[in-house]
């Protein structure tokens, strides 16, 4: 029974079967032998025989069919294969375009390298060639002097011969420079024969000293020589000595394309610093070619601020000039009105050459007055007059060409005498015995300015010899401590020289900064009652002062026998003295003597 069970439960359900007619398909059969290929029909069924499948297929018969197995396997390995194939041509793709990038870069970069490598050179050898011809013959100074100053340039008529057409021997003489006998040295500086030495031109504005180089530069055109004007800007100062060596700071290069780092920013001092070192590099191939030093002139160099940075630049130029003095690689010419410059240059200097540049002697000048007008009126003056104009302004080249420019030469001397007697007396008059206290500080420094101009004029008077008919006038003098003793303060005379009241020549020597600045000592100190007003003025700044010394103490409830006791211990505590204070009656008068009675 059991039996019977289990078959009647696993027994197959009948299924009904329906022959489907699919198309047939054809496959390649091959007998033994060579024979042709044939394509038979194959029915379904015998497909299925083939296959292993006995009767119609049931569900759920997952028997293997070795044929779809083997397609499947060769489409699958064909797709893998396909696949291999597609990420090796991948691969080479990519490997090749990253070969073509990295090639790419390479070649660029390598030729970037190559046009900023040869540009820097380029421009390096450029900055040097530029510089260089900064020093070659012609210089902008000589063809600003002769347009300024009316130089008759090569051919060209002068002005005495196209408005007058004198053919006198005097006048075939003529020449607008004013020999000197400064003026041999100089040549020989500016022409680089004198070596080994940097100078240091000294003196008072208008006596001729920047003529003098300008003079020497011409005779040779300019060749080897640059000049500037310093400034009081340091910023000013640079751009003026790029342009006196034709040197850009590098501001004109396009090395940035290349992706070349220029000089970093930097302030003055150090842009200065390194045009002087390209400086040393053209002094280096010049001494070798040419043997001779450059010459750089500084003009205007009292222009320069005596702070920190005015310092620094004075100390860069000096160790430069040292350097280059001691080597034979250049020669620097700085040029000063004002004594702080000798100051600040004495105390590091080793090969400094100082040159004191005066007035023009009593011929000289007159010569120079002569040559004056005849190149403005074309005309002769005479002695007397000449005398006459020398004896009231000096030698002064810059009072001589205004005077020689005038209609009236008298008058314009008298002229120029009253304005420096009016410039003495509006920074450095006194007040006397009414000033007010606000004042105090400025009547300080305006009194040191007469109390050494009254010296001066006392021994002015005190000289026995204050004119010479040959050498002209003869100043009197004082040593610079002895006018800072006379003055009683020892800073003022740097602002007096400053203002140009006083002179300080490389001999620490003061005296009137000219000969109408003495006229004008002269002038005021002879007035009448000038040494009372003075004292006057003096005893009213010590009494101001003493004011400010003074500590004033009032003492209250004296009276009706109020007392004040003080008294005065040593560190340990003991008494060393007692003061003690109480009103006293004091003496009546006999108008109130009589009132009691």
């Amino acid at each position: 029974m059991l039996r019977h069970v289990l078959k009647t439960q696993t027994a197959r359900p009948p299924v009904a079967f329906q022959r489907q007619h699919s198309p047939p398909f054809s496959y390649p059969f091959q007998p033994l032998g060579p024979v042709a290929a044939r394509t038979r029909q194959c029915q379904p069924s015998f497909a299925r025989a083939l296959s292993g499948q006995s009767g119609p297929p049931t569900p759920g018969n997952d028997a293997p069919n070795p044929i779809d197995d083997a397609t499947e396997n060769s489409r699958e390995e064909q797709e893998e294969e396909g696949k291999r194939e597609a990420k090796r041509a991948a691969w080479r793709s990519t490997g090749w375009k990253m070969f073509e990038a990295a090639a790419t870069t390479g070649a660029s970069i390598f030729i970037l390298a190559c046009v900023g490598i040869g540009y820097t050179k380029y421009y390096k050898w450029n900055v040097l060639e530029k510089m260089e011809n900064a020093f070659r013959e012609g210089d902008p100074v000589l063809e600003l002097a002769a347009t300024g100053k009316e130089i008759p340039r090569a051919g060209e008529p002068t002005r005495l011969d196209v408005t007058k057409g004198v053919d006198d021997d005097d006048d075939k003489d003529y020449d607008r420079w004013i020999p000197r006998d400064e003026q041999e040295k100089i040549d020989k500086i500016v022409w680089g024969e004198t070596k080994g030495r940097y100078h240091l031109l000294l003196g008072e504005k208008g006596t001729g000293k920047t003529s003098m180089l300008i003079d020497a530069m011409d005779k040779i055109n300019g060749e080897g020589c640059s000049m500037m004007e310093a400034h009081a800007d340091l910023e000013v100062f640079r751009v003026r000595l790029g342009r006196c060596l034709d040197f850009e700071y590098h501001e004109d290069n396009i090395g940035s394309l290349f992706s070349i780092r220029g000089p970093r920013d930097a302030g003055a001092i150090l842009d200065i610093e390194r045009a002087f070192n390209k400086l040393e590099k053209v002094a280096l191939r010049r001494r070798a070619t040419v043997g001779k030093p450059l010459i750089l002139i500084i003009n205007s160099a009292h222009l320069i601020r005596d702070d920190e940075d005015g310092r620094d630049l004075l100390e860069l130029i000096q160790q430069r000039a040292e350097q280059w003095a001691a080597s034979n690689l250049a020669t620097i010419i700085i040029n000063s009105d004002k004594y702080w410059v000798f100051e600040r240059l004495k105390q590091y200097a080793t090969r400094m050459e100082v040159h004191q540049i005066k007035d023009l002697s009593k011929d000289r000048a007159m010569q120079a007055l002569r040559n004056y007008r005849m190149k403005y009126y074309g005309e002769k003056t005479n002695e007397t007059l000449l005398e006459e104009v020398y004896d009231k302004i000096g030698g002064r080249l810059t009072f001589l060409n205004r005077v020689a420019k005038s209609e009236d030469m008298v008058t314009k001397c008298d002229h120029i005498c009253d304005m420096e007697k009016i410039w003495f007396l509006n920074n450095c008059a006194i007040l006397g015995e009414e000033m007010d206290d606000d004042v105090m500080d400025q009547q300080k420094y305006a009194s040191t300015a007469m109390v050494l101009a009254l010296a001066l004029t006392k021994r002015y008077s005190e000289m026995s010899t204050t004119y010479d008919e040959k050498e002209g006038h003869i100043l009197p003098s004082i040593p610079l401590h002895r006018a800072r003793y006379i003055m009683t303060r020892s800073d003022f005379i740097r602002k007096h020289h400053d203002l140009s009241i006083f002179s300080i020549d490389s001999r620490a020597v003061v005296r009137a900064d000219s000969v109408p600045m003495q006229r004008a000592f002269n002038e005021i100190c002879a007035e009448p009652g000038f040494e009372e007003f003075l004292d006057a003025t003096l005893e009213r700044i010590s009494a101001i002062e003493s004011l400010g010394r003074t500590k004033e103490l009032t003492f209250k409830d004296l009276l009706e026998g109020g007392k004040y006791k003080i008294t005065t211990r040593d560190k340990k505590g003991e008494v060393q003295g007692e003061v003690e204070m109480e009103t006293v009656a004091g003496k009546k008068d006999d108008g109130d003597e009589k009132d009691d009675d």
